[in-house]
């Protein structure tokens, strides 16, 4: 008698641990799979597919019902036996819409002016029958719910606006130690024989000189940057050149082909002053409208909706020897550090570059250099285009993020 009372409390306990175990297994799967199905929503919206709302959504449910069949197929016996889905068991598992609710909400809004976001959230139930010995409680199946969100974005630029400050005095005409192996014969200016200019007697063979180097230079700095944004809309650029007095600026435009024409006509001739070519490119990155806004923030919002990050990117190739066209040194390195700590007070990143260069002028560099980071030596052609290609690849590498 008492074997008789306790037995259905015994199979019911049974079944309970059953289903227990049975719970937690399908919870899991759920949830994997809805974490799943969310992701491949949310990266779908941004691929080159871009499909719409409504087409993410299916692709969502498809997802969560694809990943689902998988692992109940894989918990089935004799799982891998293309015959254990033939049987009894596949045959009497219910259908995915009978046991399964899910709902899938994205929610777009504009990122920029241009690109877009996403979240996508997704809420999944799953109704699971309980086995017969836990039904003898009286409780014939329970309902599972898990929940998942991803987020992503079509690509979003970071805006730039960039100026550069160039030093085309008379040293910038001088040889390097790379040889050009374009021309068999040229005039290879150094500082024993500049007094010759320009009539020195070509020799052979031909250096590359210093200005030919930092045209190079700002191309291959540029080429990053163009990639990032090939469409110029996220990049502003500008230039002044400077000898013993400072030259006719650029504004800033979109893209970099006039800063790129600027750099290309320079000539290589005078002395140096840095003070004044600073100065304008200070002004220029923080000049403000009649109501004090920022003109370069109020260019950007209007064309992709963002404040642009600003840099200045100064090199020089010797040291100050001249202010406003006099002879004075003193002078132009106390203005060009002073316009250098207003630049920095202002958020500007300061790139200072020093192409063989002596020691007093690598000093003035290292002070209005951002950081340490932001300073860079080149002792020959080679590292200077590589030192400039690297200013281009950091801000490239601000110019293009993808949110994850």
């Amino acid at each position: 008698m008492m074997t008789a009372l306790l037995a259905p409390l015994l199979l019911a306990a049974g079944g309970v641990s059953i289903d227990m175990a049975n719970m937690l297994m399908t919870k899991n799967q759920l949830q994997d799979a809805t974490d799943a199905a969310a992701l491949a929503a949310a990266s779908a919206l941004v691929s080159d597919a871009r499909p719409d709302v409504e087409e993410a959504k299916a692709i969502a449910r498809k997802f969560l019902k694809a990943q689902m069949a998988a692992s109940n197929a894989a918990d089935l016996p004799g799982a891998g036996d293309e015959s254990a889905t033939e049987g009894t068991d596949a045959a009497s598992r219910p259908e995915w819409d009978d046991v399964n609710t899910s709902e899938v909400n994205i929610t777009e809004t504009p990122n920029g002016t241009k690109g877009k976001s996403f979240k996508v959230s997704i809420v999944n139930k799953h109704l699971l029958q309980f086995n017969a010995m836990t039904r003898l409680l009286g409780q014939e199946s329970i309902e599972l719910e898990t929940r998942a969100t991803a987020e992503s974005a079509t690509e979003a630029r970071n805006a730039i606006s960039m100026y550069l400050v160039l030093d085309r005095s008379g040293s910038m005409a001088w040889k390097t130690t790379t040889v050009d192996k374009t021309r068999t014969r040229c005039p290879n200016y150094t500082s024993s024989n500049w007094w010759q200019y320009p009539n020195l007697v070509s020799t052979s063979p031909c250096y590359i000189d210093k200005i030919s180097t930092l045209k190079t230079a700002v191309n291959d700095m540029f080429a990053p940057l163009v990639l990032a944004d090939p469409e110029q809309e996220y990049m502003r650029a500008g230039a002044v050149s400077y000898n013993d007095k400072q030259d006719p600026a650029t504004k800033l435009n979109w893209g970099s082909p006039t800063a790129g024409t600027y750099v290309k006509a320079l000539k290589a001739i005078g002395g140096t002053d840095s003070s004044s070519a600073f100065k304008t490119a200070y002004e220029k990155l923080t000049a403000k409208d009649s109501a004090g806004a920022n003109l370069e923030d109020k260019a950007h919002a209007v064309k992709n909706g963002q404040i642009p990050e600003k840099y200045i990117v100064f090199m020089t190739d010797g040291e100050n020897t001249h202010f406003n066209g006099r002879p004075d040194n003193l002078s132009s390195d106390a203005m060009t550090k002073s316009y250098c700590d207003k630049a920095k007070t202002a958020g500007i990143q300061v790139f200072a570059v020093a192409f063989m260069a002596p020691q007093r002028g690598k000093d003035l560099l290292q002070y209005c250099a951002t950081s340490s980071e932001h300073y860079l030596e080149a002792e020959n052609a080679e590292e200077l285009v590589a030192e400039f290609k690297k200013i281009g690849e950091k801000a490239a590498a601000m110019a293009s993020r993808l949110t994850k």
